[in-house]
């Protein structure tokens, strides 16, 4: 047995380095030796916060009887779908489109071609809930392929075929106008929970960038229902158990529709989308914004939650490097020898009393809801925050009780952290923390952006400053190729930070990026793909519009697209991200839901291009212009030297020696203004 994951940068396959399964990482040479021997390939796909590919692992692949199985009629093939999400893609479309269903840990079985026939996720070691066991699996397909090869050629055969003929084609598109943003706000209200928040039933997701769409949405219309749809999940997922009430930060999902118990597992591409979206729920609260209270709603709650998120960001995920680590363990130490989900974050009346005494204890189960009966296993709760909880108390003994609940929490033993630098979520974590440092005056914050974005320059960037690798893992780019998210999403990172900075150098990159997005994402008639066209060639070249846990590439493509079009007048890039944008108009009425980054992308293309050019050393000037609501909205800044670094900035200068500051709408432009009251109102018209 010769296990070849030692030397992985993937944290997820290192995991896995001593099993007793010989498992080969996604490569040719896995293929050559399934041809070789005659055997099909077993292709296990997870990631490392993945509770129930932990599970499978403990079950078996550390056991040693599932592992001769393995190895005697399988060459097993173990994947980070975070690292190479490509494959992840093509064989989780195949696992859907035969089961009706996905998720991870995913096991597939392929011929030495790379052709799917058998596919499932977890499997127990046992016969259970009507699922056969692992081994019997096994035995099935080895079975198959030795009696009834034709059989399973024919299926594999067919499969491809299917998948490779599933290329989106938009034979004209035509980009989304008022009618399609207003279809999918009727959508969304139909599928929204007025009572608790968010959108459909268990289990419940955060649906960051639907709220980012509603947000824009009512900046361009004055909707109320948008806003308030906004408000009312904001304020439900900040007070449940999905969000971390001593240390800040957001769970993966909730398992129930009441946001009450989370799948722990914490990931930073979540963490960075909600920090923005409460951030910018704060600015939409417009002469409120500078209201600040201990728990209490609107946009002094949304003021904290985001700020409470970028430190946990910082505080938790932040590498030696600069960059982030891709998340925290679902499990951890249960203080018994074993492991347990959520360890970590669960308490009993008992645990409370240990820690604060008596007094402080009664205050802290009645205002986390902490009861004897438990929310979670094992009679532990998980802490909420409900409105109303608890007796009177002043702040400080409120914030007193946290922060030792926290200290006390930080003793216990860590979920453990995948170190996996992913270059995509880096790029929304650089966007989220240079836009909350900026909002609230915490130069620290754009620093972590800057630092985060720095990495990316150097460590993840190839040819030339165009193309990116995925991954980095302590300093050391990984091999895969970045894929389309990951030159989107970056050069989103880079728009941000140069608007918040004024760095020119982070408005150069970005360009760099795009440019690689169209020469090597794009096809003629607008549609993108998730793959470059020089990357290696799978079953299929995948290629996905919809948003789910993240922006798509796509999706995410069209906004940065937009921006940098905005910046520098070059129609090339505008008319990209309309082609990008037929999609949106296609499916905005159909599946909302799954298209929120999309529709947000849209909103922006309707209200603008709106461009701010603020000149001349005026923090109040910039601040002003950074807080605007107005979804098409660009900023550049720049000194009174009259060098035009940015095009926004040609032409522009002093006003009676003062800065001032330029708006142009739909390529119109009023005179400059050197108030910051005065650019509000202007960008608010």
């Amino acid at each position: 047995m010769v296990n070849r994951l030692a030397d992985a940068m993937s944290p997820y396959l290192l995991q896995h380095a001593d099993n007793p399964v010989d498992w080969w990482p996604w490569t040719p040479e896995a293929f050559e030796e399934a041809r070789r021997r005659d055997v099909p390939v077993l292709l296990s796909v997870g990631y490392a916060a993945c509770h129930w590919c932990h599970v499978m692992a403990r079950e078996s692949f550390e056991d040693e009887a599932t592992a001769r199985l393995m190895n005697a009629h399988f060459v097993s093939v173990k994947v980070d779908r975070e690292e190479r999400p490509d494959v992840d893609a093509v064989y989780m479309e195949a696992v859907q489109a035969a089961t009706g269903q996905g998720g991870w840990p995913m096991t597939v079985f392929l011929t030495p071609d790379a052709e799917p026939f058998y596919f499932g996720t977890y499997f127990p070691p046992a016969p259970r809930h009507g699922m056969p066991s692992f081994p019997q699996v096994l035995e099935g397909v080895r079975t198959a392929w030795e009696d009834r090869r034709e059989e399973v050629a024919d299926v594999a055969s067919r499969i491809s075929a299917d998948l490779a003929g599933r290329t989106l084609s938009l034979a004209a598109p035509q980009v989304p106008g008022a009618e399609e943003m207003g279809a999918a706000l009727l959508g969304l209200t139909k599928d929204f929970d007025a009572s608790r928040g968010g959108f459909g039933g268990a289990p419940k997701f955060p649906p960051s960038m639907v709220l980012e769409f509603l947000l824009r949405h009512h900046a361009r219309t004055g909707s109320e229902g948008a806003l308030q749809m906004v408000e009312a999940t904001c304020e439900a997922m900040a007070r449940g158990g999905i969000y971390d009430q001593l240390g800040g930060g957001f769970a993966r999902y909730s398992v129930d529709a009441e946001w009450v118990v989370p799948h722990f597992e914490k990931m930073l591409y979540d963490n960075a989308l909600l920090c923005r979206v409460y951030a910018h729920l704060w600015r939409a609260g417009g002469a409120s914004r500078s209201e600040v209270g201990e728990a209490g709603g609107g946009a002094a709650q949304a003021r904290r939650v985001a700020l409470e998120t970028a430190d946990f960001l910082v505080r938790e995920l932040r590498t030696r490097e600069g960059g982030f680590a891709s998340a925290l363990d679902a499990d951890s130490d249960d203080g018994h020898g074993g492991h347990a989900e959520g360890a970590y974050y669960v308490w009993t009346p008992a645990q409370l009393a240990e820690v604060l005494g008596e007094e402080d204890a009664a205050l802290a189960a009645a205002r986390f809801r902490v009861t004897d009966e438990g929310t979670f296993e094992g009679g532990a709760s998980v802490l909420q925050l409900r409105e109303g909880d608890g007796p009177p108390a002043d702040a400080a003994r409120v914030e007193s009780v946290r922060r030792a609940l926290f200290e006390a929490r930080s003793a216990r033993p860590r979920p453990a952290r995948d170190e996996k630098v992913v270059s995509a979520w880096n790029g929304l974590a650089v966007a989220a923390l240079a836009e909350t440092g900026a909002y609230f005056e915490r130069p620290d914050l754009v620093d972590a952006a800057r630092a985060a974005a720095r990495l990316l320059a150097d460590v993840h960037t190839v040819g030339e400053g165009r193309r990116l690798v995925r991954t980095s893992r302590e300093g050391v780019p990984g091999t895969s190729a970045g894929v389309l998210e990951d030159h989107a999403d970056v050069a989103e990172g880079y728009l941000a930070l140069y608007a918040v900075t004024g760095e020119t150098e982070w408005l150069r990159r970005a360009g760099l990026l795009l440019d690689t997005v169209l020469e090597h994402f794009a096809a003629d008639d607008g549609t993108l793909y998730d793959t470059a066209d020089d990357a290696e060639q799978l079953i299929r070249r995948p290629q996905d519009p919809t948003d789910n846990a993240v922006p798509s590439g796509w999706n995410a493509a069209a906004g940065a697209l937009l921006t940098y079009a905005a910046y520098t007048g070059d129609s090339r890039y505008r008319e990209a991200a309309e082609r990008a944008l037929g999609v949106v108009r296609e499916l905005a009425s159909r599946v909302p839901r799954f298209l929120g980054w999309g529709l947000a992308v849209g909103e922006a293309l309707l209200d603008g291009p709106r461009e701010v050019a603020v000149v001349g050393a005026s923090p109040a000037l910039h601040r002003a212009a950074l807080l605007s609501t107005a979804p098409g909205a660009v900023v550049a800044v720049g000194d009174a030297s009259g060098e035009a670094s940015v095009p926004l900035l040609e032409g522009r200068g002093l006003v009676d020696g003062r800065p001032a500051a330029y708006v142009c709408r739909g390529f119109v432009c009023a005179a400059p203004v050197t108030d910051p009251d005065a650019l509000e109102t202007a960008l608010n018209e």
